[in-house]
């Protein structure tokens, strides 16, 4: 069995403008990847996320970009050997609010892999703080956070 779970939240802006906080790499690298994203996040292509304060680039590859809709990224799971996919939806609730859900999915039921999706969905849930500060109030909550 395959173990994977969801977060969300609601972004008070337009689905444009969150979308684009993630897909575009400069914009991403403002609350969540600080040592850099080398790229969009077009379909087919496999990007490099670094943080600067955990850092070494890692491979990205991403699976699927629906406008303003849907961007799937997977990479190899923390203990390899396996890749994990992680999905994000952008739902407009309406013109001014957007919901953002991230499901992350792919990992064993190991006790290594258990703790590392634990690791990765606190990161999420943060990445989704971050960026709500970001995109509604030019804030980046990352600096000096770890």
């Amino acid at each position: 069995m395959s173990m994977e779970y969801k977060v969300f939240g609601k972004i008070q802006k337009p689905v444009a403008e969150v979308f684009d906080a993630v897909y575009n790499p400069q914009k991403l690298s403002g609350f969540f990847t600080t040592g850099g994203a080398s790229g969009p996040l077009d379909k087919g292509t496999t990007v490099t996320w670094d943080f600067a304060d955990h850092p070494g680039a890692f491979p990205v590859v991403v699976k699927e970009t629906v406008l303003n809709e849907k961007i799937v990224l997977e990479w190899e799971a923390t203990t390899g050997g396996y890749n994990i996919q992680v999905e994000m939806t952008f739902k407009p609730l309406d013109s001014g609010n957007t919901l953002v859900e991230i499901r992350e999915s792919g990992w064993k039921e190991t006790p290594n892999d258990i703790e590392n999706s634990y690791g990765n969905c606190m990161g999420w849930s943060q990445m989704l703080c971050h960026m709500k500060a970001f995109v509604e109030h030019v804030i980046n909550l990352r600096e000096g956070m770890y």
